[in-house]
């Protein structure tokens, strides 16, 4: 399904964590990242931009997985607004440091939280249009960046899928099939089957890795993978 190809050998540099080409491995191997994200997550915006430089480096392919993070919240009786002001203000804190590490014009969104379920089933309409990554990145950057809520409905949707060349019929109709709905109803029963109980999650072989933070555990991985 996925594969990655390895047709020079390449040397391990444990110090710095990163590959070089000054010696020659031969290998094929199959490996994907499977990323579980939901635009209504902060973290997921994070995860995002840091993930896909590690995949592009260790040419690992994303497969992503959009899933209704709400539902899941509910799942496990878990609301965010609970928990205590101290921790929450500390988080608004550390999400600028975040933000201003890696460069990334992260702005907190008037709107929080939004409905979510119609720009996570336009990810598989573009999915099936091989324009799912380009229009997530649109979905992020407009509602973490740009301070647009309006992607909570289909009315703010549509000028993205223009944007990105699909005409409004087809995506709208695509979004409202019973299939595609049908599709992120099983994505997020997947997803709870899985064990994932927040986003962003990324799974290697099986392996968890949940939060914006576990990078260094990622790299680790696809460095064996890579032996």
């Amino acid at each position: 399904m996925f594969y990655i190809r390895f047709d020079v050998i390449y040397d391990i540099n444990w110090e710095k964590g990163v590959l070089s080409n000054s010696m020659a491995k031969q290998m094929t191997e199959q490996v994907t990242i499977k990323f579980y994200w939901d635009v209504g997550s902060t973290n997921s915006y994070f995860a995002f931009h840091l993930l896909r430089p590690i995949a592009q480096e260790f040419g690992a392919v994303i497969e992503y997985m959009p899933f209704n993070l709400g539902y899941v919240f509910r799942h496990h009786q878990y609301v965010l607004s609970e928990e205590p002001k101290a921790k929450l203000k500390n988080r608004a804190t550390d999400l600028q440091r975040w933000a201003k590490k890696y460069k990334l014009p992260f702005n907190v969104p008037e709107q929080f939280p939004i409905k979510t379920s119609d720009a996570l089933k336009g990810s598989l309409v573009m999915r099936r249009l091989g324009m799912e990554e380009a229009y997530i990145d649109k979905l992020f950057s407009t509602y973490w960046e740009d301070n647009d809520a309006s992607i909570k409905s289909l009315d703010g949707l549509i000028p993205l899928a223009i944007e990105l060349g699909v005409t409004e019929r087809e995506f709208v109709e695509s979004l409202r099939s019973e299939e595609i709905s049908e599709q992120l109803i099983s994505l997020t029963q997947i997803a709870l089957a899985n064990d994932i109980f927040g986003a962003p999650t990324m799974v290697i072989e099986d392996e968890i890795y949940w939060g914006k933070d576990r990078f260094d555990f990622i790299r680790d991985h696809l460095l064996v993978l890579s032996r």
